[in-house]
């Protein structure tokens, strides 16, 4: 057995989905309870509102920075004004991909642990941990990449 069905395995996940919706709460992402829905759904769909995505930093966006420190704004907040929305819409497709997944796709772990022999109920908890990691690990990178913008550490020219 790949990833055994258990009362442990439902512990990691509820601590992954935690940590997924406290990371983006930390962000101020605007995401956690989406998270935690997602991962609810996900789970329930595996036993058994799509969002409309801006692009980065345009020169409108710069615009409204210069406004923002015009404002008295400092910087850093000046940035944060213009970039949470997009690093929240960056969210969109994982959570998206966990939201239907069982009832719109059939994702390739699944299927594949099911063509090699697998009960249902076993791959359904290896591509809901699969899921569930990649939400975690999704809004990390986000959260870590946003604080990197409105510190000004990263930016593009």
């Amino acid at each position: 057995m790949l990833l055994p069905v258990s009362v442990t395995l439902g512990v990691v996940l509820a601590v992954l989905l935690v940590f997924a919706a406290a990371v983006a709460a930390w962000a101020s992402l605007g995401r956690s309870r989406e998270i935690l829905v997602a991962g609810v759904r996900a789970a329930a769909q595996l036993a058994a509102r799509r969002g409309e995505v801006e692009a980065g930093m345009t020169p409108g966006r710069v615009r409204r920075t210069r406004a923002g420190q015009a404002l008295g704004l400092p910087e850093r907040d000046a940035r944060v004004e213009i970039v949470r929305p997009a690093a929240s819409d960056a969210l969109l497709p994982g959570l998206d991909q966990t939201r239907t997944v069982g009832l719109v796709t059939l994702p390739g772990a699944f299927v594949g642990m099911l063509l090699g022999g697998a009960l249902p109920v076993e791959a359904g908890a290896v591509q809901l941990f699969v899921l569930v990691a990649l939400t975690a690990v999704q809004v990390a990178a986000v959260a870590t990449v946003l604080e990197l913008v409105v510190r000004g550490l990263l930016y593009r020219d």
